[in-house]
C-alpha cells in the first residue's frame, strides 16, 4: 500500500462508502451471501491472532465476500515497554494471508512491565513523546511492510504539560512516518465535550490529505458525572456525533467510514441502517466535492 497523501491510490482500494465492524454475533447471517448493503468490514485483528480454528475459517470466507481492514487495540504504539515481536509478527501474517484495504491501530499506550490494561489511555502531546511515537510508527511499518492509520482515542483527562493539540501531533507524526489518520469522529465529539475544545477546530487543523478514514460510533453520558460522556460502542450514534461526521465530510472530504458497534449488539439490520444513514452524507458531499 502507498502512503496517503497525493496520489495515493486510496478510491482503487475502497469505494468511498460506508462499512460496518463485523463482529461474531452477524457472521453467520454475513455469510449467507454477499449483502449488496454491506459495502466492507472491519475486524479487531486480535481476535484472528491463533494459529487456525473457526474464526481463521470464517475471517477467510468473509474476505472472499467483502473488501477487509484490520482494526488492532494492542499495539501500544506510545508505550515504553519494547513493541511485542510476537505480535507484530501475527499482525503481519494476517496481511500477508487476507490483504486487508487498511491497517489501523490506536494514537495511544495500553501496556507497561509487561501488563496488558483493557484500555486505551492517552500520553503528553511533547517533542520527546512525539520522538518516540514517530520512531515505534517507523519500527512497525517496517515489519509490516506497510503504512498503517493511527486512530484519535476517546480521553478522559487532559496533560497539563502537552506542547502540542492532537491534531497538530497526529499531523506531525504522519510527516515522520508517512502513516495516515482514521478519524474516530464520535471519539472526538466526546473528547470536545470532555475537555471543552471546538472539534471544528480540531479538524480544520488536520491535514486532510491524511485523514484516510472515519470512525462512528455509540456513546453515554455518565451517570454520577454529567459532564462526562464514555465512548461504549452500544447504541446508535448520537445526533452530536452526526452533524460533526457532516461537517467532517465537509471541511475533510468524504472518506471510507465504519460504524462501529460491539456492546448490546442489535441485528445487523440495524447496524446496515445505520451505514445506510452514513452512506447518505457521503454521497452528498461526494457529489459536492465532484
Amino acid at each position: 500500500m502507498s502512503v496517503p497523501g497525493d496520489g495515493w491510490p486510496l478510491r482503487d482500494l475502497l469505494p468511498y462508502d460506508a462499512g460496518i465492524g463485523a463482529r461474531s454475533a452477524h457472521y453467520r447471517e454475513l455469510l449467507t451471501g454477499r449483502h449488496e448493503k454491506v459495502r466492507w468490514i472491519e475486524v479487531h485483528s486480535e481476535n484472528f491472532f491463533g494459529h487456525g480454528g473457526w474464526p481463521l475459517a470464517v475471517l477467510e470466507q468473509l474476505r472472499s465476500l467483502y473488501p477487509l481492514s484490520l482494526h488492532g487495540v494492542g499495539l501500544s504504539i506510545a508505550g515504553t515497554d519494547p513493541l511485542v515481536q510476537g505480535h507484530l509478527q501475527r499482525l503481519r501474517g494476517l496481511i500477508e494471508r487476507f490483504d486487508p484495504v487498511m491497517v489501523s491501530d490506536h494514537l495511544c499506550w495500553s501496556a507497561y512491565g509487561g501488563v496488558h490494561f483493557n484500555a486505551l489511555l492517552p500520553f503528553p502531546y511533547t517533542d520527546e513523546t512525539l520522538n518516540h511515537v514517530a520512531q515505534r510508527v517507523n519500527q512497525v511499518q517496517s515489519m509490516l511492510g506497510r503504512s498503517i492509520l493511527l486512530e484519535n482515542i476517546a480521553s478522559y483527562l487532559k496533560f497539563a504539560g502537552n506542547g502540542w493539540n492532537e491534531a497538530e501531533f497526529l499531523n506531525a507524526v504522519c510527516d515522520r512516518c508517512g502513516c495516515g489518520i482514521l478519524l474516530d469522529v464520535s471519539n472526538l465529539c466526546l473528547n470536545a465535550w470532555n475537555h471543552s475544545f471546538d472539534p471544528l477546530a480540531y479538524i480544520d487543523a488536520l491535514d486532510p490529505s491524511r485523514v484516510a478514514e472515519y470512525h462512528l460510533g455509540g456513546m453515554r453520558q455518565k451517570s454520577s458525572e454529567p459532564n462526562l460522556f464514555i465512548d461504549t460502542h452500544d447504541q446508535p450514534i448520537c445526533n452530536e456525533a452526526w452533524l460533526l461526521y457532516q461537517q467532517a465530510l465537509s471541511r475533510i472530504g468524504p472518506r471510507p467510514t465504519i460504524i462501529e458497534w460491539d456492546e448490546d449488539l442489535p441485528t445487523l439490520s440495524v447496524l446496515i441502517a445505520q451505514a445506510d444513514k452514513a452512506d447518505t452524507f457521503l454521497n452528498l458531499y461526494h457529489e459536492h466535492a465532484a
